[in-house]
């Protein structure tokens, strides 16, 4: 995993410039809407669900530009390679190793501590084909770093994405998911039978 450089200042809900314009008329021009409230707490986890098309990117990003909210967002590794990853870093990409668990929650919640300003996104999937759990290492790094995890969805049945609700976790994982489903309930993917289950995967649980 490489960490971005160096820590911008926090900052603060402003006038859209235009490059939020452009991306709120390019939204616009393919049908979308964008509904976001900038966050109270100055660093936290935004979970993007449901996670089911590469066309989610692309229109996530927009809607980042378009609220001119300075989320990063985390990606596997192999995105970061080649003439596209110093773009991709520049975006706000976070590079992370698929498969390597040793160190990288903790380091991404050093991370969280350390700066005045640091929200990360992320598909909680990790993946866009259907599973039957969510992979856990977002709640393990938002009860780490101590800091609330926000609700975003794409919501292609509507053409909307939401980030308006921020939880903070109890520490019961079963209470949590209650929560995380209630916020996501009719949420619709761009290939809905390909939405993950919202639940954790047992530890020992090999399915």
């Amino acid at each position: 995993m490489t960490s971005p450089s160096a820590s911008p200042p926090a900052p603060e809900p402003r006038r859209p410039g235009p490059l939020a314009w452009l991306a709120r008329a390019l939204l616009r021009l393919l049908g979308w809407t964008v509904d976001v409230r900038w966050p109270d707490a100055p660093r936290g986890v935004v979970i993007v669900y449901p996670h089911t098309s590469n066309w989610d990117f692309p229109v996530g990003y927009l809607a980042r530009l378009s609220a001119a909210l300075p989320l990063s967002w985390l990606g596997k590794e192999s995105l970061f390679r080649g003439p596209f990853g110093p773009l991709f870093r520049r975006m706000g990409g976070f590079p992370v190793r698929r498969g390597v668990r040793s160190g990288a929650i903790s380091s991404l919640a050093q991370e969280l501590r350390a700066r005045p300003w640091l929200w990360i996104a992320l598909a909680p999937e990790g993946t866009r084909a259907f599973t039957d759990h969510w992979k856990s290492g977002f709640y393990h790094l938002a009860r780490e770093a101590e800091v609330p995890v926000g609700i975003a969805s794409l919501d292609w049945s509507r053409r909307r994405v939401t980030l308006r609700e921020y939880i903070t976790l109890t520490g019961d994982p079963e209470v949590d998911l209650a929560s995380f489903r209630a916020a996501y309930l009719g949420m619709v993917g761009h290939h809905p039978d390909q939405a993950s289950t919202i639940r954790f995967r047992a530890e020992g649980d090999e399915r």
